[in-house]
């Protein structure tokens, strides 16, 4: 059984950071690109971050660029998003997913995702 499980959400003000984790078991975790998606409410689900298999590719929203990075450890089965300079619109529930793909071009939309997790709530006070 696939589980990949959030942590490191939290209340945060406006500047501050945050790093969210996403602890992966029941697959084997290196076999699969890992991606980044939040909602926040009333909202759809948006397009965060992705990571290759390997990690030596990364491709982020625009809305998020240069301001978060994210990175994977394939020992620990877990992949990471660290968030800086955070701004209230970055308010959201961040849920991590698994895609069992080659290339991370295409991994801008939910659909193309295999496994999600739960999520984890930031909210960032003005």
């Amino acid at each position: 059984q696939v589980q990949l499980v959030e942590s490191g959400g939290g209340l945060v003000q406006a500047g501050g950071s945050l790093r969210l984790s996403c602890a992966a078991s029941g697959l084997t975790f290196s076999s699969y690109a890992m991606g980044w998606f939040r909602q926040a409410p009333g909202k759809e689900r948006d397009f965060v971050a992705v990571i290759s298999r390997r990690g030596g590719s990364t491709f982020y929203a625009d809305s998020v660029k240069g301001r978060f990075t994210i990175s994977r450890d394939n020992a620990k089965n877990t992949v990471y998003l660290q968030m800086n300079s955070l701004k209230p619109e970055d308010t959201a529930v961040y849920s991590c997913a698994a895609a069992a793909a080659l290339a991370i071009g295409a991994l801008t939309t939910a659909r193309q995702y295999d496994y999600w997790g739960q999520g984890t709530q930031v909210t960032v006070s003005s």
